[in-house]
């Protein structure tokens, strides 16, 4: 029997089979040379543009997932590489116009490009890397794009509706869950999606692996709107109480909000307005936390990585199925 061991923050995996892990980390370190000379440009500044949130770090979680999912097939055919690189060439064009839309000055710790060079520029820029993503892609296939399209249009539209809010009648919450399928679980959908396909998995394997990735996807943006509340201190990657200073309506606070009990009355009110002076804001973090809405919410968490587990559990007994599994208890366990 193969040993585990910890692949680290590289992967995102609490624990894997260690021949995986090093397969992984071997795939993921290709993806990062296909990455830096995918937005290889003639002109300078457009290459230290496209580089820069590609340079800040990240986790490349999604093209982890493509090769993880590209297990159940043949790890090594030749479209996997390319088709993780795609994906996380998409994710970064999105960062660029997330940043702008936030009018964000920092990204993973660094200068945003909207910050660094202005709005324009950043926009740009993010145009460029899809480009340069929509120009690889032409290379996998007329499936390929297809699918990629419509998960693009997905995108967007999650951020359309994000951007637009909840029409007056509509629930608040499944209006958010909805933002959260299309904005962020459906390129992690389409990463599991790609690997399976181009390594040649069958029909079934492919769509169990989208579905799996798709809750998985959701369970983890719920697991960030949690650990915004939760954690204690930057180290978990998260600075406390940020998407409260934002405005941000996460998980917990619209459960919060929904709830309609005396105690709560507080942190409603707190809620309901502006949280950027400090002392409202650790008062609105500690209510919140004291909350019913934080086991609500937890509830919900656990609800979708059941639902991605469940899917997992259908495939092969192989390691890669043990660390799709991993995730599932990790997403869980990251947010305390």
């Amino acid at each position: 029997m193969t040993s585990a061991a910890p692949t680290g923050a590289l992967l995102g995996l609490p624990t894997v089979d260690e021949q995986l892990a090093a397969d992984l980390r071997a795939g993921l370190a290709e993806v990062e040379t296909g990455l830096r000379a995918a937005v290889e440009s003639g002109d300078p500044f457009v290459t230290d543009t496209s580089r820069h949130l590609m340079e800040a770090g990240g986790k490349r979680f999604r093209a982890m997932l493509v090769l993880l999912a590209a297990r159940f097939g043949d790890p090594g055919a030749r479209e996997i590489v390319p088709a993780a690189v795609v994906i996380e060439l998409t994710h970064l064009a999105t960062l660029y116009h997330d940043d702008v839309m936030d009018e964000a000055a920092l990204r993973r710790g660094e200068p945003s490009a909207n910050a660094r060079w202005g709005n324009t520029v950043a926009i740009l820029t993010g145009d460029y890397v899809f480009a340069r993503a929509s120009e690889l892609l032409a290379g996998l296939g007329p499936e390929a794009v297809r699918i990629q399209a419509a998960t693009y249009a997905r995108l967007v539209y999650g951020q359309i509706k994000e951007t637009v809010g909840p029409r007056e009648g509509d629930d608040a919450l499944a209006h958010y869950l909805q933002v959260v399928s299309d904005k962020t679980a459906s390129l992690i959908a389409t990463s599991g999606r790609f690997g399976a396909m181009f390594a040649g998995a069958d029909a079934r394997t492919v769509e169990t692996i989208t579905r799996a990735c798709e809750a998985l996807g959701t369970a983890f943006q719920l697991s960030d709107d949690i650990l915004d509340v939760v954690s204690e201190s930057a180290e978990s990657g998260k600075t406390p109480g940020t998407d409260l200073r934002e405005g941000v309506l996460s998980l917990p606070v619209l459960h919060a909000l929904r709830s309609r009990d005396p105690e709560g009355e507080r942190l409603r009110t707190l809620l309901s307005g502006p949280l950027t002076d400090d002392e409202r804001l650790l008062e609105a973090l500690s209510l919140l936390r004291a909350h019913p809405a934080m086991d609500q919410a937890r509830t919900d968490l656990r609800r979708w990585a059941d639902d991605a587990r469940a899917e997992i559990v259908t495939l092969p007994d192989i390691p890669a199925r043990a660390a799709f599994e991993a995730l599932c208890d990790f997403v869980i366990d990251r947010s305390g």
